[in-house]
């Protein structure tokens, strides 16, 4: 069991390197860096740690830092990326690099990160940190699957993981902590129909994929309302169509794009084959040929039962709200870690005076770091009671 007094030691560190987190926020923020260009954020976030330690170089522009021993640790991390979005806060330490921000609080997530970090390296803890600083969480190819398949969490004795995000959906000083799906898996896919082109004023002597591709779409549709238990979380959006140059000609063939998210991996597999097979019969039926390329993307992100349980109290014990369960359709490659391990994802309460995740004006109140960092601390020290065997 997590002791009152390492609780109350490793709460009260924390609150003395706020004041420090806050500032390394604002330098983060006003240097952001998109994804595969995080190196001068990577090392700012390294100078602000516990400077005795070695970071190891992972995923290109990541790294990964132990604190406190050697043995079984408890991975955290923080994400190093910001989005393609150009500020409109207004603050004085907005962004200084126009046309990048970061507009998903990851600047907040990682000043967090280093405040726990350093609160466990001063205070001590149950178990060594590995705080992961992570690339490209915005973007493909993930950052958090180079890192788990980099095999240096294996090599850093890895038991389980950590993360927390913002999120505008809570109120301020709240926390979801849910058991098991709490992001969905997120793959890309592209139907292109190939059919027979022609002149528009004898349709008869073509075989028109733009039709067919339209027949597709709504045919498509029916695989989450009519082949899927309604109780399950799908999502299917075609989001793109492209098709022909000219009004007066029928091309020759005809593209559609779109997303496929599941909070289930059986309800992800069996999705992939019925697109196919439903893109390909429908075509057949219209006398045309269906090609689909799938690109997998995002597990599901799986929250672990036992360790969601131990961390709840222990986040009320930090003064933190417990909300009702929170599920997303949205990914997070954070997910690559649960597919792995024992791992939690945490959302942590924005709510008051920002706008949405990715809007030009999301800007989290300083004070959020403070709840970042307590949802951290609860989740690290619940993964140390319930992983990381004592000697």
């Amino acid at each position: 069991m997590t002791t009152d007094a390492t609780l109350t030691a490793l709460a009260a560190q924390l609150e003395r390197e706020l004041a420090g987190a806050v500032e390394l926020r604002h330098q983060l923020h006003a240097r952001p860096g998109l994804s595969g260009d995080e190196a001068a954020t990577r090392e700012l976030v390294l100078a602000a740690l516990p400077g005795r330690h070695t970071a190891t170089e992972v995923a290109g522009t990541g790294a990964v830092v132990r604190v406190g021993g050697s043995g079984p640790a408890v991975a955290v991390r923080g994400e190093l990326d910001a989005l393609a979005v150009h500020e409109e806060t207004g603050v004085p330490w907005a962004s200084r690099h126009p046309g990048v921000m970061h507009a998903c609080g990851h600047d907040v997530h990682l000043a967090a990160l280093v405040a726990l970090a350093r609160a466990v390296d001063r205070a001590g803890g149950p178990a060594p940190l590995l705080a992961v600083l992570q690339p490209r969480e915005e973007t493909y190819p993930s950052g958090a699957q180079d890192v788990t398949e980099d095999g240096i969490l294996e090599r850093e004795q890895c038991r389980a993981a950590v993360g927390a995000h913002v999120q505008p959906l809570l109120e301020a000083g709240t926390v979801a902590c849910t058991p098991g799906g709490v992001n969905a898996s997120a793959d890309e896919f592209t139907v292109t129909v190939r059919g027979r082109g022609g002149h528009a004023a004898y349709p008869h002597l073509t075989r028109d994929p733009v039709v067919t591709l339209a027949h597709v779409v709504v045919a498509l549709q029916s695989l989450v309302s009519r082949e899927t238990d309604p109780m399950s979380s799908v999502v299917l959006s075609v989001t793109t169509l492209a098709a022909g140059t000219a009004a007066n000609v029928v091309p020759g063939s005809a593209e559609a794009r779109g997303t496929l998210r599941a909070m289930r991996t059986a309800d992800r597999e069996f999705l992939h084959q019925r697109l196919v097979e439903t893109a390909e019969s429908v075509a057949r039926a219209y006398g045309c040929t269906a090609d689909v390329r799938i690109t997998r993307g995002e597990p599901v992100l799986d929250n672990d039962a036992t360790l969601t349980a131990a961390t709840r109290p222990l986040l009320a014990s930090l003064g933190l709200k417990v909300a009702a369960d929170l599920r997303s359709a949205g990914a997070d490659d954070f997910s690559y870690f649960s597919a792995r391990m024992p791992a939690l994802m945490l959302f942590v309460g924005t709510h008051g005076g920002t706008e949405q995740l990715h809007s030009p004006t999301f800007l989290p109140p300083d004070e959020r770091v403070r709840d970042v960092a307590h949802a951290l601390l609860a989740g690290y020290l619940a993964a140390a009671e319930q992983f990381v065997p004592r000697p």
